[in-house]
């Protein structure tokens, strides 16, 4: 995933957890659709700058992969759980932290740094590599675990 293909699907109207998780959904039985539609809201730090979007997207790609659906399924929640956490460590290792306005350097459900957002060029500048760089480390652990 290059930032190119990036800028196209923010060009489309896409967000980082849609990129996300429709990067990785066909290989878990969820088609493109309802992986975007599952991961509309969840952009922007659900547009308050919390959680990066990229990252809640990767931690539902892990929950198709590892998550439970059943009542008692103990082991396959503990699986979800620790591989949220490891990916967890691996990005804040890299972003030193989760939230969207900590990388950002700006809260996006403010119209004031929203516009300051827009005018250094940053969901062009920072939000390609994070979405890409989330994807590469979403792949090894669900290569891997």
């Amino acid at each position: 995933m290059n930032s190119e293909f990036i800028l196209d699907q923010f060009s489309k109207g896409f967000d980082c957890a849609q990129i996300v998780l429709a990067e990785v959904a066909g290989d878990y039985g969820l088609d493109m659709e309802t992986a975007r539609r599952t991961a509309a809201c969840f952009g922007g730090g659900m547009w308050c700058a919390g959680c990066c979007g990229a990252l809640t997207g990767a931690y539902m790609a892990v929950g198709l992969k590892y998550g439970h659906s059943a009542p008692c399924e103990t082991d396959k929640k503990d699986k979800a759980l620790t591989v949220m956490g490891q990916l967890r460590k691996k990005f804040v290792e890299k972003y030193r932290s989760t939230e969207c306005k900590d990388i950002l350097g700006h809260d996006l459900s403010v119209p004031e740094e929203m516009q300051q957002i827009i005018d250094k060029g940053l969901i062009a500048s920072v939000c390609p590599t994070v979405i890409a760089d989330t994807v590469d480390i979403l792949n090894r652990y669900l290569e891997k675990a």
